[in-house]
């Protein structure tokens, strides 16, 4: 299997777990300490809004992943995949700091190398 596509999809199973992760806290999971900045044991209605676009979110970010490693049909052009996955790489970037300088220590443990792990492989998948 080649690199990309190895790549695109630990991309995919890493954001797979986010999207269940979100999936638990729409539910009403008293699991929010570890996200959203980790103000609320469970999330509020807005919050859970906010889980409900993420997976929606997660589920293009997957695609431009898999469309990038040639796994999927690419839906606007190669150029336009290409820059995304740049546009991706700083996002996960941003994501790194945020988590990073959360007051919440279950975020910052659970969430920073998440965000970082998909930072590499997105910048991985630019460069490929």
């Amino acid at each position: 299997m080649p690199l990309d596509q190895l790549f695109a999809i630990l991309a995919c199973a890493l954001l797979a777990g986010l999207a269940v992760f979100q999936v638990v806290l729409i539910a009403g999971a008293p699991l929010g300490r570890a996200a959203w900045g980790g103000q609320h044991r469970v999330l509020p209605a807005k919050l859970r809004i906010g889980s409900a676009v993420s997976i929606a979110v997660y589920a293009l970010f997957a695609y431009a992943a898999l469309a990038k490693a040639g796994l999927v049909p690419v839906l606007v052009s190669e150029s336009f995949t290409a820059i995304t996955m740049w546009v991706m790489t700083a996002y996960f970037v941003l994501g790194v700091l945020m988590n990073g300088i959360s007051r919440s220590k279950p975020e910052r443990l659970i969430m920073t190398p998440t965000t970082m792990a998909l930072a590499a492989i997105y910048l991985i998948l630019a460069f490929h």
